[in-house]
């Protein structure tokens, strides 16, 4: 059987359809790209925002037009939230929730035996368990390929039981749970052998990790840090990312534990989402302003050039012009290398889809405009700053139009390497940072 895959959202979501591409693979099928004809397309959908829902759509459309005698499955946060809307759709087969990928071969291969003895229903199948039953770690086995050959993701731990008023995802993925250390381990340890340099711990809400009741970890270390203490411990050269620690979770002192381990990089995104104290009550996001501010000074005070990104949403239901200036003087005040702006976007279902004093658009669009101005000044001024510093670079690409070598620095600088004579694709070099050049800087 020929599958092809199209993934829409979060690095979790692709970590995922990589899980699929291999279980796939085992079972002797054949994946094909997206544009080419299959015998099943599998669109794995993201929720976070209406304009996600809108694209998980036409994807679905799109795909089946690609081969209309083909099956179509569904999966992912926008099937587990909207299961009947998604097999309202024409031309949808299959429907399965979040925490089914582990059983999506066996409804695939199910289903083509169906047809071929006409046992097929006239409605799309659905496998999506309710919220409630969102509380077990579904464990799609160990990945070892990735679409890049130089960083690999490791998906540790599931789900999100914060509930910030704006956000979809927790009824999508379930309440927090975590992966086994020792899987994650194995599966580092197999990705480093094949060559990876760069392992990418993600997870819906990471800074959860370990953090259920009946978490079991016969160690000294808790949470995040018992991963990064045993992958640390894996002979080789490589260096350990964190996608994401969310600062509801985390603190100064948190991130201050996080300072000894040698391989984790001087990166962390750090999801502000807005820098007023109101909106953050508003929004149930459970740290203010300041606390804020203090896991910044604590990062940069260990390395001046620490790399801090961030989202920040603007037009929260009852955001004045005060408020968003404080988000404006937030990006000013931390210097983020990168700011990711978004529109606030209703998700019925949340707390702030029934909140008063909805913005317009035009203003929501306006001020993610000026998020986004603010960002790029706040990322010059943060390159600017590492005018000649020296940091460590892991090659990934050729780029034809630069002539360069390009990768990223530890502290998640893109960085272009015109001198070209000690690089290659997959391992590290140290480059003394030039100059801004593009969306990144230049590098000797």
């Amino acid at each position: 059987m020929r599958i092809a895959f199209h993934t829409l959202g979060c690095k979790v979501n692709q970590y995922e359809t990589e899980a699929l591409k291999e279980i796939f693979a085992e079972r002797e099928h054949e994946i094909v790209g997206e544009e080419e004809c299959a015998d099943l397309y599998i669109i794995n959908t993201c929720s976070v925002t209406a304009l996600a829902d809108r694209k998980s759509r036409q994807y679905i459309r799109r795909m089946k037009k690609k081969n209309p005698q083909a099956a179509v499955l569904v999966t992912g946060c926008y099937a587990q939230i909207a299961p009947d809307e998604v097999a309202a759709i024409e031309g949808v087969d299959i429907v399965t929730g979040t925490n089914e990928k582990s059983n999506i071969a066996e409804y695939v291969e199910e289903f083509f035996s169906k047809r071929e003895t006409c046992e097929i229903a006239l409605t799309p199948e659905r496998h999506v368990l309710p919220y409630e039953e969102l509380r077990d770690y579904d464990e799609t086995g160990i990945v070892t390929s990735m679409e890049s050959r130089t960083r690999a993701y490791i998906k540790i731990q599931e789900g999100c039981d914060r509930f910030c008023t704006y956000c979809i995802i927790p009824y999508a993925r379930g309440k927090s749970r975590s992966r086994d250390p020792f899987s994650i381990v194995a599966e580092a340890e197999a990705l480093i052998e094949k060559g990876f340099k760069e392992i990418i711990l993600t997870g819906i809400n990471a800074a959860l990790y370990g953090s259920e009741p009946d978490f079991a970890y016969n160690g000294d270390k808790e949470g995040i840090e018992i991963i990064i203490d045993l992958i640390g411990r894996i002979e080789g050269d490589f260096r350990i990312r964190l996608s994401s620690l969310e600062p509801t979770v985390i603190d100064k002192e948190y991130v201050t534990r996080l300072f000894k381990y040698d391989k984790l990089c001087h990166h962390l995104h750090l999801s502000a989402q807005s820098g007023s104290d109101a909106v953050l009550r508003a929004m149930n996001r459970n740290y203010d302003r300041s606390e804020y501010l203090e896991i910044v000074r604590t990062l940069r005070d260990f390395d001046p050039h620490y790399g801090i990104t961030t989202d920040l949403i603007a037009g929260f239901p009852g955001e004045k012009e005060v408020d968003f200036r404080d988000s404006i003087s937030l990006i000013e005040e931390a210097e983020f290398c990168k700011v990711h702006a978004f529109n606030y976007s209703k998700r019925p279902g949340t707390k702030a889809a029934d909140m008063h004093d909805h913005i317009a658009p035009v203003v929501k669009s306006r001020r993610t405009a000026d998020l986004i101005a603010a960002g790029e000044a706040s990322a010059a001024r943060f390159f600017t700053k590492c005018i000649g510093t020296k940091r460590r670079v892991l090659v990934e690409e050729f780029d034809v139009a630069s002539s360069a070598f390009v990768g990223y620095t530890d502290n998640y600088i893109k960085t272009y390497i015109s001198d070209r004579s000690d690089c290659r694709c997959g391992e590290f070099v140290t480059v003394t940072l030039t100059e801004i050049y593009k969306d990144g800087m230049k590098g000797e």
